[in-house]
């Protein structure tokens, strides 16, 4: 009888172990981060990849963390305006000290200085250790005037942080002020009414590029307008980028109708790229409010995710996302009329200050449903495709950066604040007909 008892006694220890072992893992299962404690997560270790993984000689961003790189020489212009937004955002969330941040942004200002430049404007990639333009595509080996002002988005930011009164920051401001004077915004205006994306000195204007509305570009109109020392007349935004054909749309999508733009908005980062400064919340002129078009714009894509009209597997209200990203096939920039299956984290994770909900389900379901297979040393992998069971396993500096900049938007308005603190962007988005009050 006492060995019966103390077998009883030995089973029921083993099962109350197992009990409390079925509900360790359970709550391992289902026990999540607070909302803020995951956004915090999500920004610090994506930030990393502007700090961690920076070039070690020009800080700049490196273009992308695979073997397309060439040994991570490749460093990209607007991804590095990115990254000075995203480190900003990175100081007040004290993942990274000011004096390291203060030391990076010198060094990439002074290659800023340094490296090859085209009437004032920047090439889209540089070779990070010598200044020296690696071309984008085989005529594409001058200036860019759309990464130019994706980059000095970012700068003009940094001019309204580093404020203090010392040497270091003044040096910052001081190199900002005068490389933002030094873009000649006129000359890829080449005497027309519409801006020019690419200009040459080998090529000259063989590109033929006009920059014409609605896509990612409005940035670069706006800064053209504020310059002070070169600034385009208001004729070449009217006639240049509001008089194109694929301006203005009106017509509705998933029962969201859609003040501007491409068929069903096109790629999300159309929403992200010119926003991670300039300030949608109080932007209207007579066509739309630009925090509507941005809102609706991400609905649609939402929507067109939900009702997966191709059957795509994976897609739901927690998976989506369209937006320019790498793909199972190489590269593409992903919409509701370019579909083929691909989801990126930025898309819906950028998009939190326009839907908030719906980007916080994505996330946490990318993080805590996905997370082995998309979760890195740099945050969230670039894309996926449950559909084709293909995960990325790298990283572009386009898609990490506004991760952390929209997150920050979302959460204080930080790089909308001081962006919009330049008082030479007021008067710009006057003379181009915009109205901002944001209270």
């Amino acid at each position: 009888m006492d060995h019966l008892h103390s077998m009883r006694q030995r089973l029921t220890f083993l099962l109350m172990l197992l009990i409390v072992l079925a509900g360790c893992n359970l709550v391992g299962k289902h026990q999540t981060l607070t909302d803020e404690e995951l956004l915090d997560k999500v920004q610090e270790h994506t930030l990393r990849y502007f700090t961690d993984f920076s070039h070690p000689v020009s800080g700049m961003a490196v273009e992308r963390s695979d073997e397309r790189n060439y040994s991570n020489e490749v460093v990209t212009t607007g991804g590095t305006g990115f990254g000075i937004m995203a480190m900003i955002a990175g100081i007040e969330r004290e993942f990274i000290g000011r004096d390291r941040v203060i030391e990076q942004l010198t060094r990439i200002i002074h290659f800023l200085d340094t490296c090859d430049r085209y009437h004032g404007a920047w090439s889209h990639w540089y070779k990070g250790s010598t200044g020296r333009t690696r071309p984008f595509s085989p005529k594409d080996n001058g200036g860019d005037i759309v990464e130019t002002a994706l980059l000095m988005q970012g700068l003009l930011a940094a001019r309204e942080y580093f404020t203090a009164d010392d040497p270091r920051e003044e040096f910052i401001r001081n190199t900002i002020t005068r490389l933002w004077h030094g873009v000649d915004w006129q000359w890829y205006a080449r005497g027309e009414d519409v801006l020019y994306w690419h200009w040459s000195p080998d090529f000259g204007w063989e590109m033929d590029h006009p920059v014409r509305g609605y896509n990612e570009c409005l940035i670069a109109y706006v800064l053209a307008a504020s310059s002070p020392t070169h600034p385009v007349e208001p004729e070449v935004y009217i006639n240049g980028w509001t008089g194109s054909v694929n301006f203005l749309n009106g017509n509705t999508y998933y029962g969201i109708s859609l003040p501007l733009g491409y068929p069903y908005g096109g790629p999300l980062f159309f929403a992200h790229y010119s926003f991670l400064g300039l300030d949608p919340r109080g932007l209207h002129d007579e066509h739309t409010s630009y925090w509507e078009q941005n809102v609706r714009h991400t609905m649609i894509n939402h929507r067109h995710c939900v009702e997966n009209p191709n059957g795509f597997k994976g897609y739901s209200a927690y998976c989506w996302g369209l937006t320019a990203s790498d793909n199972h096939m190489g590269y593409l920039a992903h919409s509701p009329t370019e579909d083929i299956g691909v989801i990126a984290p930025t898309a819906a994770i950028s998009s939190i200050p326009y839907t908030p909900g719906k980007s916080m389900d994505a996330l946490r379901y990318f993080y805590e449903e996905l997370g082995e297979n998309l979760w890195g040393p740099y945050g969230f992998y670039d894309a996926f495709s449950i559909h084709h069971d293909w995960y990325a396993d790298n990283y572009l500096a386009i898609d990490q950066g506004p991760i952390v900049v929209m997150i920050e938007n979302y959460r204080s308005g930080l790089l909308w604040e001081l962006f919009m603190n330049n008082p030479e962007i007021h008067q710009g988005l006057r003379k181009l007909g915009f109205y901002y009050k944001h209270e």
